[in-house]
C-alpha cells in the first residue's frame, strides 16, 4: 500500500469510535494512537488499525494476530471477528468495510477535496475516458493522478493496479499521497464492485461521469436493475458535487430521472446536450471534429482515435477537461497526439499490409462496438478472436458469439482465461443456438488461433484479437500463466513476414 512520507499526526482510538459508532469494551481507547488503517493485515505498519472484514472462505479476524506482529494497535470488525480477536483492542461496527475508507478518509484529512477528483463509471469507457484526461492534464502542465484498470499513476509515476478500483483504505492512502506529491488532478475509474464494496467509502468528487451501460458482471449483480443500481449510487451528494451523463442510452436517460446532481449533458448528436459534436469527417488517418460546448465553446480539432464510441469517450474527456480549468485553445492543440489507453484498439505494426489490433472488448455491447467501428474504417476482412472468461457471466457468452459473427467476416472463437472451467464448454455456450458461417473456426488454444487468423489476413484487412487487452497473462486451471496478445500477435506476425 502506497503511503504519504511525512506521517500523520494520528488520532485517539476514542475519536475513531466516536467517528464510526463503535463498539467497544476496552477502557483505554484515549491513550491509543492510530496512524494509518489497513484492510490487509500483510500492509499493516506500526501504529495501524487493521480493519478485519469477513471473506468468502474466511473472516478477517483471523489473521489479527499477524496484524499484531506487523504493527497494528486496534482492530475494526463487526461481532463475529471481535469473537476472533484476543489479544488487541476491538471496535465492533455492523459494516467494517463501509468504515475502513471513512476512518482513513478522516486521518489523512480528506485528500481527494485537496485535489480536482473525478470518478468515471459505466460499462465501457472508463479506462480510456481516465486516461485521455489524464494524458490532456499532463499535456497541459497539469501533475495528475491516475486509478484504473491498466494502471495506477502519480504523474508520470507508474505504479501497477490490482483491480479497478483499490479497498478504500488503500485509496484514500494513495489520494493522500498524490497530494503530497502536489498532484493537481485525481482522475479515477469507478466499477460497480467498488460501489458495491464499499471501496470507496470517504471518497468525494468534483465530478462523477456515466458512461454507458450494458450486459456485463451479472455474476455478481444477479440482474441488469441490480447492476444499474450499483453505478447509480455513485450519482449522490455523498460522493460527488456534479455529475456528468452521456445522455445517448435508455440507461441513462433512467439515471437522468432520479438525479440529485446537477447535471452537464453529453451527447455524440443531441444538440440540446450541453456538449456535442458539430461535425464529425472520417479521414484514413484521423477524424476532424468540431465540438460545441458550454457557453458557447468551440473545440476543432483532429482524432486519432478510431470508433465512435472512442468519440464518446473523447467529448466526456474534453468537457470534464475544460472544467477542471483547462484552457480549450490547449485542448485543441492536445488532442490529435492523445493516444488512448493502453490495449483498446491498441495497433500492432510490424510493418505488415494489414492491421492488427488488440482490445479488452468483454462484453457483447464492447464487442459489437468495436467490430462496428472497424467495419467503418476497413476496406477488406476483419477477422476476429474471441473467447469468454470462465467463472464469470454465463448468460453474455452467447450474446458475445452472436456480436462476434454479425460483426466479422472470420470469426475464431477460442479461449480467454478459463479460471476453473473446461474451455471448450465455454465455447460451446458461446455458439449455443447461432448458425455458423463457413468461414468461421473454434481453436482452443489461443496462440494457436492467433496465428490462424495471421495467416489468414491479406493486405488491406483487419486481425482484431479481443476480450483481454492489455493483460498479461491466462489464467487457467488456477494457474496464471504468462500470455500478452500483442507479444503473441506480434510474434504470430513476424513468422509469416
Amino acid at each position: 500500500m502506497l503511503r504519504p512520507h511525512d506521517p500523520i499526526a494520528g488520532r485517539s482510538l476514542r475519536a475513531v469510535s466516536e467517528l464510526v459508532s463503535a463498539n467497544s469494551t476496552y477502557a483505554e481507547l484515549e491513550n491509543i494512537m492510530v496512524t494509518g488503517v489497513s484492510i490487509d493485515s500483510h500492509q499493516i505498519e506500526a501504529g495501524d488499525l487493521f480493519v478485519a472484514v469477513a471473506g468468502a472462505k474466511t473472516h478477517g479476524a483471523t489473521y489479527a494476530g499477524n496484524a499484531k506482529l506487523n504493527g497494528a494497535i486496534a482492530v475494526l470488525t463487526d461481532e463475529v471477528g471481535a469473537a476472533l480477536v484476543t489479544d488487541l483492542p476491538v471496535l465492533v461496527v455492523s459494516n467494517p468495510r463501509a468504515n475502513a475508507g471513512v476512518v482513513s478518509a478522516w486521518l489523512h484529512n480528506e485528500p481527494m477535496r485537496d485535489m480536482f477528483s473525478v470518478a468515471v463509471t459505466g460499462t465501457n469507457g472508463k479506462t480510456t475516458v481516465t486516461t485521455l484526461l489524464h494524458q490532456i492534464a499532463m499535456a497541459a502542465g497539469r501533475e495528475s493522478g491516475l486509478v484504473g484498470t491498466v494502471e495506477t499513476r502519480i504523474g508520470d509515476e507508474v505504479v501497477p493496479a490490482l483491480r479497478t478500483t483499490p479497498e478504500a483504505s488503500e485509496l484514500q492512502s494513495l489520494a493522500a499521497a498524490m497530494r503530497e506529491r502536489h498532484m493537481r488532478n485525481l482522475f479515477m475509474e469507478v466499477s460497480s464492485h467498488a460501489v458495491s464494496l464499499n471501496r470507496i467509502g470517504g471518497s468525494h468528487f468534483n465530478i462523477a461521469a456515466f458512461t454507458n451501460l450494458s450486459q456485463d458482471h451479472l455474476d455478481f449483480h444477479g440482474d441488469m436493475d441490480t447492476y444499474f443500481a450499483a453505478k447509480a449510487a455513485l450519482f449522490s451528494y455523498k460522493y460527488a458535487d456534479s455529475a456528468y451523463i452521456n445522455i445517448d442510452s435508455a440507461w441513462s436517460k433512467k439515471l437522468m430521472e432520479f438525479q440529485e446532481l446537477p447535471v452537464v449533458k453529453i451527447s455524440r448528436n443531441d444538440k440540446s446536450a450541453d456538449w456535442y459534436f458539430e461535425r464529425i469527417e472520417i479521414g484514413l488517418h484521423s477524424t476532424a471534429i468540431a465540438i460545441r460546448g458550454n457557453g458557447g465553446i468551440l473545440i476543432e480539432t483532429t482524432t486519432k482515435l478510431v470508433g465512435d464510441f472512442n468519440l464518446d469517450n473523447l467529448l466526456m474527456a474534453i468537457a470534464i477537461s475544460v472544467a477542471s480549468g483547462i484552457d480549450p485553445i490547449d485542448i485543441a492543440a492536445i488532442t490529435p497526439k492523445l493516444t488512448g489507453a493502453e490495449g483498446r484498439l491498441e495497433k500492432v505494426d510490424l510493418g505488415q499490409s494489414f492491421s492488427a489490433l488488440v482490445d479488452y472488448a468483454h462484453s457483447p455491447d464492447s464487442v459489437m462496438r468495436v467490430l462496428a467501428a472497424l467495419r467503418e474504417s476497413t476496406a477488406g476482412k476483419i477477422i476476429a478472436v474471441l473467447g469468454c472468461g470462465g467463472d464469470r457471466d454465463k448468460s453474455k457468452r452467447p450474446l458475445m458469439g452472436a456480436a462476434l459473427i454479425a460483426g466479422s467476416d472470420v470469426a475464431i472463437f477460442t479461449s480467454d482465461n478459463p479460471r476453473s472451467e473446461d474451455p471448450a464448454q465455454i465455447v460451446k455456450e458461446m455458439v449455443s443456438g447461432l448458425t455458423l458461417p463457413a468461414t468461421t473456426s473454434i481453436e482452443l488454444d489461443r496462440k494457436r488461433a492467433i496465428e490462424i487468423a495471421v495467416a489468414a489476413a491479406e493486405s488491406g484487412d483487419v486481425v482484431v484479437l479481443l476480450g483481454k487487452g492489455h493483460e498479461p497473462g491466462q489464467e487457467i486451471a488456477g494457474v496464471k500463466h504468462n500470455f500478452d496478445d500483442r507479444l503473441v500477435l506480434a510474434a504470430a506476425i513476424e513468422a509469416t513476414a
